[in-house]
């Protein structure tokens, strides 16, 4: 019997590499100051921002979840990087840390160099929308765990965060008012139920015309990123909720003190066409236990500053802060 070689095993090293030097400009695009040394090396490294009395260090990590089973279905595989930087910044400047850098995992049966460059130019983007580096990742080719063209991806986000702001809790009080920061489109939560609808109970194909494109267009929708609004609203902010799986009901209590309930005006939510299409199918308290059914991010803001904050801003205001039990009332 004659020897047997990595790649007969279905490991290719030297496409592994190749897709290194594919993405190298990509990655270097999101490089800042603090970014020391460059891509090859055993751990990414980032100086500490100067600047901060009382520096902490936050991280976040997570998925895209079944939106990409759609994304690998379609071939349509450059923005779903955006998605995974999304989930993780978002939910770090929730804690008001500001993100740093951000690192990536993806996962194959069989590395296709095109394929996971195109995930990886999208990481890319997103990292430069967040305003964070790219400086490391892990890309594993493991024959037998993945079938086909499946893959799977984790993105991995560390931010800095003043230790004295993390605590929110503090700042919200009965008499805030909840401004919607809209979201771009059902962002990164749910898709299992939408596959469930429109492929298979609807009988729907990516290619149908949806407000005037293919539906695939609008279901693969990138998640919005956050961070720059964030960034320009800090100081005028008391608290931010990240609208993911749960919907407003789960995610909003979790920035509100004990002694204080969220009354949100359902009249007022833009929700977006697609929201509408499957609430034809899906009882509104299931829509709004899924979906973010149009708002990305919950702003708590104090009345004195709504104003400033609705100028600076695509907020709108849908509801607001009283005294009662933790949690939130739909009306």
């Amino acid at each position: 019997m004659g020897n047997v070689s990595y790649k007969e095993a279905g490991v290719d090293i030297d496409a592994g590499n190749a897709f290194v030097e594919a993405i190298k400009p990509a990655v270097k695009s999101t490089f800042d100051a603090n970014v020391i040394g460059g891509i090859g090396s055993f751990a990414g490294a980032y100086a500490l921002p100067g600047g901060y009395k009382e520096p902490v260090m936050l991280a976040a990590t997570d998925g895209v979840g079944t939106k990409l089973k759609l994304a690998i279905e379609s071939g349509r595989l450059d923005t779903v990087g955006i998605d995974l930087v999304a989930m993780c910044v978002n939910d770090l400047i929730c804690n008001f840390g500001t993100p740093l850098f951000f690192l990536d995992y993806y996962a194959t049966g069989k590395l296709e160099v095109e394929d996971a460059k195109a995930v990886v130019e999208g990481i890319a983007e997103g990292c430069r929308q967040a305003e964070c580096a790219l400086i490391g990742g892990e890309t594993a080719e493991m024959p037998g765990m993945y079938s086909e063209k499946d893959f799977d991806l984790a993105g991995f986000a560390v931010g800095i965060a003043e230790k004295s702001q993390m605590n929110r809790l503090e700042h919200v009080r009965e008499g805030d008012l909840l401004v919607a920061l809209p979201s771009s489109g059902i962002h990164s939560n749910g898709y299992s139920l939408v596959r469930k609808l429109l492929f298979e109970k609807l009988g729907m194909r990516f290619d149908d015309d949806f407000g005037g494109r293919p539906l695939i267009d609008t279901l693969l929708a990138p998640t919005r990123i956050y961070v720059r609004s964030f960034k320009a609203l800090r100081e005028r902010i008391n608290a931010l909720a990240h609208i993911t799986g749960g919907g407003l009901v789960e995610n909003l209590p979790r920035v509100l003190p004990e002694n204080v309930h969220a009354y949100i005006d359902t009249s007022k939510i833009r929700p977006l066409p697609i929201f509408e299409l499957i609430g034809e199918h899906v009882a509104k308290e299931e829509m709004y236990r899924t979906f973010n059914m149009g708002v990305g991010m919950v702003l708590v803001v104090s009345p004195e500053n709504l104003e400033e904050v609705l100028q600076k801003s695509d907020g709108y205001t849908i509801g607001e802060l009283k005294p009662g039990e933790k949690g939130v009332t739909l009306y």
